[in-house]
């Protein structure tokens, strides 16, 4: 994760003590959606960092219907939040709801929040249009005084934003998700490795990479990691990245080895020699 400039940390854990005591009483009072809207965006500026008046934009029309908050930087739209009541629990009809706000604008980002809880979900534009959830936190539960929870929480400012941080966390996140690894588990790179350290262990058996393929599956990794859309998806990723490797490999061997030009003397003269002549 991003590490977060001093002067953002201390905004965030002192933003934190500010509204922390706000939300729990506008949520004790069951304030409407209005109010919690004001709120978040009160604290959009304050805690987060992005201009009130050039960077975050009320009721964004988007094909008849409102959005209630978005925010732009250098008049680009960044991320759309779709704003509950502080005392509505955010269900999946909300995250369709704020979801196809965004795939609408064509916006990656999108936000959906009362105040308390954020959820933060990529867009991708693919048939179907499919969402994945990259943060969820609840701002009521973190500390001001620890580090990590200042780290999630910094996900969400204008720094961050500019600086891809978001960005290079969904990267991080998905990287390392359970389903990416049982697919590179999987790959048959990794399957000749152990492969050929069962071979050390036992010289004499015979073991084929279908084989172990054939064991992970079966015996080794959850069923929900090897199956679904999801599970798809990670195993075409790896395909991938691997296929692109190869092509790389064969384009790097099949270029033209460079003429060495060491220890041999040009035959014609040096500037100083053509200075010496005549």
């Amino acid at each position: 994760m991003a590490s977060v400039p001093k002067r953002v940390a201390e905004r965030l854990a002192s933003g934190l003590k500010r509204y922390q005591p706000i939300l729990d009483s506008a949520r004790a009072r069951d304030v409407n959606e209005s109010d919690t809207s004001m709120i978040v965006s009160d604290m959009l500026a304050e805690v987060f960092g992005y201009d009130k008046y050039t960077e975050v934009t009320r009721e964004l029309c988007i094909r008849g219907t409102y959005c209630d908050l978005a925010v732009k930087i250098d008049q680009k739209l960044q991320f759309l939040i779709e704003v509950k009541a502080i005392g509505t629990e955010l269900k999946d009809q909300h995250v369709k709801q704020a979801v196809d706000y965004a795939a609408n604008q064509g916006i990656e980002w999108v936000a959906l929040t009362n105040g308390a809880d954020w959820k933060v979900f990529r867009v991708s534009f693919g048939k179907p249009i499919d969402k994945e959830l990259v943060l969820d936190i609840n701002v009521l539960s973190l500390l001001a005084k620890d580090e990590d929870h200042i780290s999630r929480l910094f996900l969400l400012t204008r720094e961050s934003i500019v600086k891809s941080a978001l960005e290079a966390y969904h990267d991080q996140k998905q990287a390392t998700s359970k389903f990416i690894l049982s697919a590179v588990v999987q790959s048959d790179a990794v399957l000749e490795v152990v492969r050929r350290e069962l071979r050390r262990m036992s010289p004499d058996i015979r073991i084929e990479t279908d084989d172990l393929r054939s064991a992970m599956v079966q015996d080794v990794l959850k069923r929900d990691v090897i199956e679904g859309e999801e599970a798809d998806r990670a195993r075409k990723k790896v395909h991938r990245a691997a296929n692109r490797m190869l092509r790389i490999k064969k384009q790097e061997a099949e270029e033209p080895a460079e003429t060495p030009t060491s220890g041999v003397r040009s035959s014609q003269p040096s500037a100083a020699e053509r200075g010496t002549q005549g």
